[in-house]
């Protein structure tokens, strides 16, 4: 039998029982011009109305000070950026602590929440903006040598920027996401000088709003690059995730002396976490899952003050990338997870009065391993919730993801198998009946607290023949 356990240790700081991790980079959700491949991020019909009309913007700045260090101030006052990646929740968001949300594509701001258009909805609950634009990817099939490709994506810029410069809730200008592209084939140089004519057209347009550019990782050749090419650039966004600890030291490395933000962080990407013999990745538990989003939020804050204007925790929301509960800190249908107490905790040094349940483990012997098609198994866990409250449990057995994509691009939410769950469903022991077709599958459980608040863990399993 294999015991799953969450390898607690004790931090005081977090007054809980967490694990630890290892880890690097990552990516985000996206909607965009032609971003139906980029980050999938569930979204409801655009609608072409415009925001309320403001009567002033805000005017944000980057203020250089005599001792080399950076602050951000937004009308007038320091603002420093306690973000997260995504648009759902924004009531939560900021009762959490939370000040700020990021975008990927300009897409995203005539969605409707809670029926008004974003931009309107997050000004009302007090929350900022870092607007995104879907700077095209060659890997998508962008031609950056088409010159009339090249003008109908300024144009969109162009647009954008008259449209919603003067919205109070702006808070930067986010100009592509990763659009430098990946591996070593990679030639960035044609995008990091179109990028900063993008950057000259929206600062000849609004000269209150930075202008940050996102990238994946740190890498010394990018840094030269945006030091070479990108003079207009503001703000150097960085998107990381098992190393976006030391991110801040990184760019040191690399020659970036400029300010930056942290723009997706949270846990390692599933590309970087162990896998099985059949290369299934392996999820890392819920607990280390908040401990290792607390302690990278804490450690990029406090070791880079002054460079460093904030960041964006990923993904405040849900997606289907390599799990449906890898990176998302929600549930599909809302509740929250370990990681928005994690986070509320940072931001405001107060945790929520009601918790979400906590995972103590998980067991069954099918975990890890390979088992006979049509095998009987079992599976049980240990699911506590700190105030009592009564819990619903949900059992899940689905396909090993096939449909895996590079950068967060849409992915399809592999098949479930219901039927090889033939007894126990609803509590915290099942029998389990392994499906006949030969594959990768994952054992998912689910633990609700009718509170708004969840836990859910996995575990991968291999059937053969």
């Amino acid at each position: 039998m294999c015991r799953i356990k969450s390898c607690f240790i004790v931090v005081l700081l977090l007054g809980t029982n967490v694990a630890s991790a290892s880890g690097s980079q990552f990516f985000t959700p996206v909607l965009t011009a032609s971003a139906e491949t980029a980050r999938d991020v569930a979204t409801p019909a655009p609608t072409s109305k415009k925001p309320a009309a403001a009567s002033t913007g805000s005017k944000v700045e980057v203020v250089s000070n005599p001792d080399g260090s950076f602050t951000l101030m937004r009308n007038g006052e320091p603002y420093f950026v306690k973000g997260a990646g995504g648009h759902e929740q924004l009531e939560l968001l900021a009762a959490s602590g939370g000040n700020s949300i990021r975008t990927w594509g300009i897409e995203q701001l005539e969605e409707v929440v809670d029926g008004k258009l974003l931009l309107d909805r997050a000004h009302e609950a007090g929350i900022s903006v870092a607007v995104g634009f879907w700077v095209e990817h060659e890997r998508h099939g962008f031609d950056y040598s088409n010159a009339a490709s090249v003008e109908a994506q300024r144009k969109r810029v162009r647009d954008a920027v008259v449209k919603y410069k003067d919205h109070p809730a702006l808070l930067v200008w986010s100009l592509g996401n990763e659009m430098e592209g990946f591996g070593p084939e990679a030639n960035p140089v044609p995008i990091w000088k179109e990028l900063n004519h993008l950057a000259g057209i929206i600062k000849e347009l609004d000269q209150d709003h930075p202008v940050m550019t996102v990238i994946a990782g740190v890498q010394e050749s990018k840094v030269e690059g945006i030091l070479q090419y990108y003079p207009n650039l503001d703000i150097l966004g960085v998107n990381a995730y098992g190393s976006a600890a030391g991110s801040g030291q990184e760019l040191i490395n690399a020659g970036w002396k400029g300010p930056y933000m942290l723009t997706e962080f949270g846990l390692p990407g599933a590309w970087e976490e162990p896998a099985t013999s059949w290369g299934a990745p392996i999820e890392p538990d819920p607990s280390t899952k908040a401990v290792v989003t607390y302690t990278t939020y804490m450690t990029d804050r406090d070791e880079n003050k002054g460079r460093n204007l904030g960041s964006h925790v990923f993904y405040w929301g849900q997606k289907q990338e390599a799990t449906a509960t890898w990176y998302g800190m929600f549930l599909k249908s809302g509740e929250r997870t370990p990681r928005v107490d994690a986070m509320a905790y940072a931001w405001s040094g107060t945790w929520p009065e009601n918790r979400t349940p906590k995972l103590i483990s998980l067991e069954s012997p099918l975990a890890f391993k390979s088992i006979k098609a049509g095998s009987k198994s079992h599976a049980e866990v240990d699911i506590v919730d700190r105030e009592g409250d009564e819990l619903r449990y949900v059992w899940d057995i689905r396909a090993e993801s096939t449909d895996r994509k590079q950068g967060g691009d849409k992915e399809a939410a592999p098949p479930s198998f219901p039927d090889a769950i033939v007894a126990g469903q609803g509590t915290s022991k099942i029998t389990i009946k392994a499906p006949q077709s030969e594959g990768g599958y994952r054992l998912f459980v689910t633990a609700y607290d009718g509170q708004g608040g969840a836990v859910a863990h996995n575990v991968p399993f291999h059937v053969e023949n």
